[in-house]
């Protein structure tokens, strides 16, 4: 079901026959002093960084658009008010002083 995650020595034994068979190929690991920096002349190689800055683009106006739904917006809101149930009567119960229930009666309210 599940592939089983290698565990911290496997990764570092593959990382290190890796490393042994670059060595062996003929590669070559340079050595860099602790505290030394990536920057050029104390700036980043710009050729390098997988980033270039974009370019500014034209915005687009939108003005005319945002009306148009607005405009939906409020037309769909005044045909939602049209479709409002009447009013019905309604029956309420009528009671004496002690509680008890004397009549029932039919209200507009």
């Amino acid at each position: 079901m599940f592939k089983k995650r290698p565990t911290k020595a496997e990764l570092r034994s593959q990382l290190s026959s890796q490393v042994d068979q670059f060595i062996k190929h003929g590669g070559k690991i340079q050595e860099v002093e602790m505290g030394e920096t990536g920057l050029i002349d104390g700036r980043y190689n710009s050729h390098r960084s997988g980033q270039s800055a974009p370019k500014a683009q034209e915005r687009t106006p939108v003005h005319g658009l945002l009306a148009q739904i607005d405009a939906r917006r409020k037309s769909s809101k005044q045909k939602t008010n049209k479709n409002l149930r009447a009013r019905t009567q309604k029956k309420k119960i009528i009671y004496d002083d002690f509680g008890e229930p004397v009549r029932t009666i039919w209200t507009d309210e």
